[in-house]
Formats: C-alpha cells, sequence, structure tokens
C-alpha cells in the first residue's frame, strides 16, 4: 500500500484523539483529588463519590481510522470512607463521618499516567509535523 500526504493528516488527526481522551481522564482525576477531603453537605449525607473515567474507540470515516474518545465517566460503587468525629458537623447521630471513597495515591499514580500518555501523543504530532517540514524542505531543493 502506498504512503501519501493524508497519512501525515490521519497521524495527526489520531494522536489528537488521544489527546482530547487524556485530557479528559485528567479532568475527571483533578475532580477526584479536589474533592478527596470533602463531607456531606448535611449530617449523614453521602460526600463527593469518585468518578471513573472510561475510554471507547469509535471509527473517524473521514479518516478511514480508529480514533479514541473519553467514554462514559462512571461512579466508583466502593464504600466511603468513615471516621469517628462527633464534633464534626457532617456527623450522623453515632458521630460518624462519611468521606469521599478517593484514595489520592491511587489519583496521582493515575494522573501521572494521563501524562505520559498525553505527552505521546503531544510527541507523534511533533514529530509529524517535523517530517511534513523536512518534506516540504526536500520538494523545495
Amino acid at each position: 500500500m502506498a504512503s501519501d500526504g493524508n497519512d501525515f493528516g490521519r497521524s495527526m488527526s489520531i494522536a489528537t484523539s488521544g489527546l482530547r481522551a487524556q485530557a479528559g481522564r485528567m479532568r475527571v482525576l483533578s475532580e477526584n483529588i479536589a474533592n478527596a477531603d470533602s463531607t456531606g453537605a448535611t449530617a449523614g449525607s453521602d460526600p463527593y463519590r469518585r468518578k471513573i473515567p472510561t475510554f471507547a474507540s469509535e471509527l473517524d470515516r473521514s479518516l478511514d481510522a480508529r480514533v479514541v474518545k473519553l467514554g462514559r465517566v462512571r461512579p466508583d460503587a466502593s464504600a466511603f470512607q468513615v471516621r469517628y468525629e462527633p464534633s464534626n458537623p457532617a456527623a450522623d447521630a453515632a458521630g460518624n463521618v462519611k468521606y469521599p471513597n478517593v484514595n489520592k495515591v491511587i489519583e496521582m499514580s493515575d494522573m501521572r499516567e494521563a501524562q505520559r500518555s498525553y505527552e505521546a501523543n503531544l510527541n507523534i504530532i511533533s514529530a509529524t509535523r517535523r517530517m511534513i517540514q523536512r518534506t516540504l524542505d526536500i520538494l523545495k531543493a
């Protein structure tokens, strides 16, 4: 199969879809981290529930290629953390306060992975741009 100029555009579009998906993932992870220590608004109420980003692959017919997108963001059904803090305004009648089911260490690890994936896609775009520029330089000579 012969390569043509559309391959450069296709490569950049596929990598751009990866950038968008990872940026969306980082937004969800940031929200989880920001709410990790929040409590419910009223005594005994549920706090923030951790969100889990997912990815989906879809066919981009204009590119004739599969691209990635941020899929459904679903709530994490795991149990909330419970701490005995009777003086906390969010405490229930037994003095227990529910905290989000967010583990900051896991979220930060996921954030680093998302950042590396984002950077990998950015490197693909940069390499493709350099290849296009080199091709143009050769054609000008």
